[in-house]
């Protein structure tokens, strides 16, 4: 059967897949209860809490991985494979697309891969379905985190399957790749916010710091918005040189077709073949959103450090800082000169992700500092109050 009469949605193996995914999630909850089972319920929450955001890391990098290698179509329908709950169950179709065209976008080791990706995220899926009754049930007893959080992490990594879904059935439609992207590093925002609410001592920082950050972590989900649009649209090789781009400052753009978002992959405003000028325009942009967020960074270094010796916890936060911004410029050039090798692209991908958990949790460190100050200030006008009425 042709991968293009293959029905796009196929739910005859969705029992399978989400036992998959369940029994994936069985070993690290297992191994978080072993640990943490004589620690009380907040500890292991938050143990809970940080094994799911380590493993939705590695799911975003695994997630690259596959739309590296061209394996997003590895299996045309969803939720399986020809409607299978394996590549073993479409061996036969699998060959004959194989067949057809050896090199894709339908062969076994792709198939595989698309495959491992979706028991991947199933089993984060799972995680944070764990995660989010456990909150729940144990809301009484943990006061530190509102079981709300894991609730909206619960609904978004829903919305994250669907834009799972749709990658396959649209045919890597640019626009939704790119928002299945930005969506699961929103997914590491949310899980770090909460594994750092956990956390006994906030930072003692003042309005202005948070704000910056706030500003630069903005900025960063802006960049990877930017950089998803670069590598769903193949435009990496537009520019070959460094910091040049096809031997010019200033070389041919086309803006118009290169951002317009409604249209398919590889193709322009008007239905045309997309102009490779607008791959030149889609890569210069990201270049010139490097530039930005990187002294935007380097200014929230700064700051950082004129505040650590009333908070030194800040110092660490501006070394890290500074260490992932020169990592994503290393990365990215890497991606330019050496013609978008894997371990380039996987770790400059990394590289965004880890950028996001670190601004997520220094914006949730300062801005629990400041809800504990509000807390204070109630419980403090309450006495006051008690008292003058006696």
């Amino acid at each position: 059967m042709n991968s293009s009469q293959v029905p796009l949605y196929n739910l005859a193996p969705i029992f399978e897949v989400l036992v998959l995914g369940a029994l994936i999630a069985l070993a690290p909850l297992a191994w978080v209860w072993r640990k943490h089972r004589h620690d009380g319920p907040g500890a292991w929450l938050k143990a809970l809490t940080w094994m799911t955001l380590f493993l939705t890391f590695d799911l975003v990098l695994f997630g690259a991985f596959t739309r590296l290698t061209d394996s997003g179509l590895g299996c045309p329908d969803w939720p399986g494979c020809y409607g299978s709950a394996s590549p073993f169950g479409a061996h036969a179709e699998i060959s004959a697309a194989q067949t057809n065209m050896p090199t894709g976008p339908v062969t076994h080791g792709k198939a595989w891969i698309e495959m491992v990706h979706r028991y991947f995220a199933t089993g984060v899926g799972a995680l944070i379905t764990a995660l989010m009754l456990a909150s729940w049930l144990l809301r009484r007893h943990v006061v530190a985190v509102s079981p709300w959080w894991s609730t909206v992490t619960f609904v978004w990594v829903c919305v994250q399957g669907a834009f799972g879904a749709l990658t396959v059935t649209l045919k890597l439609y640019p626009a939704v790749v790119t928002a299945h992207l930005l969506g699961g590093l929103v997914l590491l925002g949310l899980l770090a916010w909460q594994a750092v609410s956990y956390e006994p001592r906030p930072l003692q920082v003042g309005i202005n710091l948070r704000r910056a950050t706030g500003l630069v972590l903005l900025l960063s989900l802006f960049q990877v918005l930017l950089g998803g649009w670069v590598s769903t649209n193949y435009a990496v090789l537009a520019c070959s040189d460094f910091p040049r781009c096809q031997g010019q400052w200033w070389p041919p753009m086309d803006f118009e077709h290169g951002f317009t978002v409604l249209r398919g992959l590889g193709e322009g405003r008007d239905g045309g073949a997309l102009p490779f000028a607008a791959l030149t325009a889609i890569h210069m942009v990201h270049r010139m959103g490097a530039v930005v967020l990187f002294c935007a960074i380097c200014w929230l270094v700064w700051r950082l450090l004129h505040y650590a010796a009333q908070e030194p916890r800040l110092r660490r936060y501006a070394t890290g800082l500074l260490a992932l911004a020169l990592w994503q410029v290393a990365t990215g050039v890497s991606n330019v000169v050496l013609g978008w090798p894997m371990a380039a692209a996987l770790a400059h991908t990394g590289g965004a992700a880890a950028l996001i958990v670190v601004l997520t949790t220094l914006l949730a460190q300062a801005w629990h500092w400041r809800a504990r100050l509000a807390r204070l200030s109630v419980a403090v006008s309450a006495a006051a109050a008690s008292r003058a009425a006696q």
